[in-house]
């Protein structure tokens, strides 16, 4: 036993001079428990909307006022006409509009009834659906309150949902789905096709060939960009085809984004194969590292605006996020470079900071 208790000992030691096993057993699980609370909830926070108010009243500005004081909502736009309402959906802040029609507090004074209209980006059913729901409860709760003694009708504002009037959910999903499988695919066989050939001692001898390093590593690097946009063609063509996702804006753009943001993927593996020894860690790495953070902090399941500000800046950094942002744009609302041209600048910076990061570390590790 004394040998037994020695040898636990021993492992004891080990594990606490070793920082980094350390870290994995404490401070990933609190990582994750704090990422899973705070990101896993439906409820609507600041979820930013657009007044279109052609009457400009007492009742529509109270109104407004009780919509903004419940917390869930913040008004990022007043917007002066219809012509103004598509194009705020498609620069992707505002989910929500809320139109007034003329004369408002008189009609509803007068006629016990006026008309109010949600007008919804339906790209999220889910955040669409919470939307109407909220914003007609506390429309109702307020007139609801302000009707003692006038006998005016229970309103029921109008909805029209843009972009997915069936609500369906694969219009959601398979732009995420896009962008998840598009960088977990790329990042992956990357790292693992460079971290191979440092693991068998081959890439010092192509280092030794006359070709200087960087042309090595671009060369079988283009192999896998054309492999990659053909996954991606096909990915689209099942889109289209078998789940009548829609593309509505134009497909040489979309085309051109999906290159752009593989070639963004694809640097993100040279990044992991310059920090990882073995095939087995770049594996781990590129699954851990990419597949949650991708999943929970893009805006694929869960909107971005439901989160933490600490959590939302983070977000930032997710090189998913942007893309699926590209993705909707285009095909679900047929938004042009004039309209996601921040997020294009965003992914094609990432990439030249990933590939100068790497050649870095290749020359480095290497020389």
């Amino acid at each position: 036993m004394r040998s037994f208790i020695g040898f636990i000992k021993k492992e004891f030691l080990h594990i606490l001079r070793d920082p980094l096993t350390l870290m994995i057993i404490i401070l990933i699980p609190i990582i994750e428990l704090v990422l899973f609370g705070y990101v896993l909830s439906n409820d609507l926070k600041n979820e930013k909307i657009a007044i279109l108010d052609h009457s400009k009243d007492e009742v529509t500005l109270n109104i407004c006022n009780k919509i903004t004081s419940s917390g869930y909502f913040e008004i990022e736009k007043n917007l002066q006409s219809e012509k103004q309402i598509l194009a705020e959906f498609k620069k992707g802040k505002v989910k929500a509009v809320i139109v007034f029609e003329n004369d408002f507090s008189k009609k509803l004074y007068a006629e016990k009834k006026a008309n109010i209209q949600l007008i919804l980006d339906a790209g999220d059913p889910n955040l669409a659906n919470m939307t109407q729901y909220y914003l007609s409860s506390i429309i109702r709760n307020y007139l609801s309150s302000f009707n003692k003694g006038f006998g005016i009708n229970i309103l029921t504002p109008e909805v029209n949902m843009k972009y997915n009037p069936e609500l369906k959910s694969v219009y959601m999903f398979v732009p995420g789905l896009i962008a998840y499988i598009l960088m977990l695919i790329c990042a992956l066989i990357t790292s693992v096709s460079i971290t191979r050939e440092k693991e068998l001692g081959t890439m010092e001898i192509l280092l030794a060939s006359p070709l200087p390093p960087y042309q090595i590593i671009v060369g079988k690097i283009i192999p896998y960009i054309l492999i990659s946009f053909i996954n991606m063609s096909l990915i689209l063509g099942i889109s289209y085809f078998v789940f009548q996702v829609p593309i509505v804006g134009s497909m040489a753009l979309l085309l051109a984004e999906g290159l752009l943001f593989i070639c963004l993927a694809l640097s993100v593996g040279i990044l992991i194969s310059t920090i990882a020894k073995a095939q087995q860690v770049a594996m781990m790495i590129s699954l851990v590292g990419l597949m949650l953070p991708t999943m929970l902090l893009s805006g694929f399941i869960y909107p971005i605006s439901n989160m933490p500000k600490i959590i939302q800046y983070f977000t930032l950094l997710i090189p998913a996020r942007w893309f699926l942002a590209i993705l909707k744009a285009i095909m679900l609302k047929g938004a042009g470079l004039e309209m996601i041209w921040k997020e294009t600048l965003i992914i094609f910076g990432m990439t030249l900071l990933f590939i100068l990061i790497s050649v870095k570390k290749f020359k480095l590790r290497l020389e």
